[in-house]
C-alpha cells in the first residue's frame, strides 16, 4: 500500500542538517532558514515525531555544553580572567551579573516587604490588614524570602 499525501518538507537530510547546525550553537530559526524552511516547521516536526525532538533537545544541550567547557578551559588560564568572570556572570546572575542603580537583590525585598507590612498594619483597619498582609506572606513565600514582623501585628 503507498503512502499518500505530501511527502515531508524536513527529510532525513535535511533533519541532520538541522541538527548539525544547531549543535554548532545557531538556533532553530537559523538552522531552518539554512535549510530552506520555516522555523514553525522545525517546530511542527519536532512536535510530531518525538526522536526527532529529542534529537533536538540533545543538540542545543550539546552546544551549550561545548561552549561552558570552552570557556572554563580560557578561565584556567590566568590571562584569560574575562571568561571566568563571564562563566560566573551568566552562570549565577543572582550572585555576579551586573545590575543597574535602581535594581532591587532578592535580600533587599524581604525587608522592603517587612517594612510595607508595617505601613499597612499602621493604616488599615484589623479586617482589611489581615487580608493585605495574608497576601504579602503568601507573597513572600513565593519569592522565598522572610517577612520580619513582630509576633502581635502577624495576620492569624
Amino acid at each position: 500500500m503507498s503512502k499518500r499525501g505530501r511527502p515531508p518538507v524536513l527529510d532525513k537530510e535535511k533533519r541532520s542538517q538541522i541538527l548539525a547546525v544547531i549543535r554548532a550553537g545557531c538556533s532553530r530559526s537559523v538552522a531552518a532558514q539554512y535549510v530552506g524552511c520555516a522555523p514553525s516547521t522545525v517546530q511542527r516536526t519536532a512536535e510530531r515525531d518525538p526522536l526527532f525532538a529529542e534529537q533536538l533537545r540533545r543538540a542545543k544541550c550539546g552546544a551549550e555544553l561545548s561552549m561552558v567547557n570552552s570557556i572554563r578551559q580560557a578561565a584556567g588560564k590566568e590571562r584569560h580572567w574575562r571568561a571566568a568572570a563571564w562563566a560566573l556572570e551568566r552562570g549565577f546572575p543572582e550572585k555576579y551579573a551586573p545590575r543597574g542603580p535602581n535594581v532591587l537583590t532578592i535580600e533587599q525585598i524581604g525587608p522592603l516587604l517587612s517594612k510595607f507590612s508595617e505601613i499597612v498594619v499602621q493604616e488599615l483597619n484589623e479586617r482589611e490588614r489581615k487580608k493585605v498582609l495574608k497576601r504579602l506572606d503568601a507573597l513572600a513565600r513565593e519569592l522565598g524570602v522572610a517577612l520580619e514582623r513582630e509576633e502581635e501585628n502577624a495576620p492569624t
